[in-house]
């Protein structure tokens, strides 16, 4: 993860050019899609051949990994005979891939669950695929890997905590927690080596089949689990089908038993992967950062990694009463603003974008003027039990919460308790992304590894 920068964009008369220099394409048209990774989606010519390309650029606020090195991966794929987008080149002036535009699209909208399965199935005769690569090709490449390889299973994760220290500006508890919890029980890999998606669950399908998978920019050499794992959480939005099935599935596509136990661990990890990834950008964001979106992405699962360790814990969850919102004389002004951001349109995409995130900021912090008071009071009421004593603020209280958590770190001893904690404090943070009733503030559970439902603790009844 780099620092953040603030560098330009390229401007879509750059792009085309690249194009035209880098790989002899004409250019007919170009739209840059409305999104927080630079990505422009472009009908060219060349050499009398139409063809639909997709130029993906760096991340704004933050960078896992070189961009060569997704392009190196992707290329390695491609060559070994994954269902991956055909590379065009690496266009090295504005630092962007372009690749081939597949057809599909990557939910199940509207489609039959027969026909989800086999795409699905598919996807798992991809993945098992992959993890039967020889990786020298990838180590000779440079992919990331682990120094042994017993440390495969924990490499990204631990990669990501490393680049997340390096930009930590101000104490977060619950992440130390976490991350202490993982330290004592990390996913074991025992030795297991592939070339592994990590951000496992993006494809698209067409007419009843899997076109492509795509987003590699996590590919590195790691444990396979770990592609059957962080791929739950997408479940969430995307329905998959029954993931008992899918491992059921994969076992038998790979002749491999899925470890369970290092797939709780790589869950649980996965589930802070956004508080680590866009942890820096959300409390110090760069011009151009979908502030919104992180927020909302971080707070969804760092739910979903308490309601992880209560599962691994075997113990039961809290819910948190919703404070009755503070009156002020700014109600109707701020309700104003929200109400003519809700109805603002523009000629432009990219303006009705930029409004649509000033829509939901402004939605936000209503909220936050609604609930802010009495959430700041619940977190700190909620620390004399464990502290001994009330902190008079939310930074005191963030301080002093973090020092007793990394003294705990090494033992555990109240690993029960700081559960409980930490999710009441996540869910009042997550019933302040939007008001009521809205997209911001639904919560969608990862399905369980014991089949049971889960419960749904941030269901506000509204």
């Amino acid at each position: 993860m780099t620092a953040p920068t603030t560098a330009r964009v390229p401007d879509p008369r750059d792009v085309a050019e690249s194009l035209r220099r880098n790989l002899g394409m004409t250019v007919t048209s170009i739209n840059r899609q409305t999104r927080w990774r630079p990505c422009w989606f472009v009908e060219a010519e060349r050499d009398g051949e139409a063809m639909a390309v997709v130029v993906r650029g760096d991340r704004i606020e933050t960078t896992v990994q070189p961009l060569k090195r997704e392009v190196a991966f992707h290329q390695l794929l491609e060559r070994s005979g994954i269902a991956v987008p055909t590379v065009h080149g690496w266009l090295e002036d504005i630092r962007a891939i372009a690749m081939e535009c597949v057809p599909g699209k990557p939910d199940f909208d509207g489609v039959p669950e027969a026909e989800r399965d086999t795409v699905v199935d598919e996807y798992l005769q991809q993945l098992a695929h992959l993890h039967t690569l020889d990786i020298a090709p990838f180590a000779e490449a440079g992919m990331l890997r682990a120094a042994k390889p017993e440390d495969s299973g924990t490499l990204m994760h631990f990669e990501l905590e490393r680049l997340w220290r390096l930009r930590k500006r101000r104490p977060n508890p619950f992440l130390e927690f976490a991350l202490g919890w993982l330290h004592r029980n990390p996913p074991r890999s025992h030795g297991r080596e592939t070339p592994v998606l990590w951000d496992s669950g993006q494809f698209h399908h067409a007419n009843g089949h899997l076109t492509a998978v795509l987003d590699l920019e996590f590919g590195h050499i790691g444990d396979p689990v770990v592609d059957l794992t962080v791929w739950r959480m997408r479940d969430t939005l995307i329905p998959f089908g029954d993931f008992r099935k899918i491992y059921a599935r994969y076992e038998e596509l790979s002749g491999r038993a899925v470890d369970i136990e290092a797939a709780k661990s790589h869950h649980l990890a996965a589930a802070l992967s956004n508080e680590m990834i866009f942890g820096a950008a959300i409390v110090d964001p760069v011009p151009g950062t979908d502030l919104m979106n992180n927020m909302q992405w971080a707070s969804e699962t760092n739910l979903h990694a308490t309601e992880a360790l209560a599962e691994y814990l075997e113990i039961d969850l809290p819910t948190v009463e919703v404070p009755a919102p503070r009156r002020r004389r700014s109600d109707t002004t701020h309700a104003h603003l929200t109400e003519q951001l809700r109805v603002m349109r523009g000629d432009d995409p990219f303006l009705s974008h930029d409004i649509r995130l000033a829509f939901r900021t402004t939605r936000h912090l209503a909220r936050v003027a609604e609930l802010g008071d009495a959430v700041v009071d619940a977190d700190l009421d909620d620390l004399r039990p464990v502290l001994g004593h009330r902190p008079t603020t939310w930074w005191e209280g963030d301080e002093e919460l973090e020092r007793f958590v990394l003294a705990d770190a090494a033992t555990g001893r109240h690993d029960e308790e700081l559960v409980r904690l930490f999710h009441r404090r996540n869910l009042r943070t997550h019933l302040q992304m939007g008001p009521p009733g809205s997209k911001m503030v639904a919560h969608y559970p990862v399905q369980r590894f014991d089949g049971r439902e889960p419960v749904n603790t941030a269901d506000w009844g509204t």
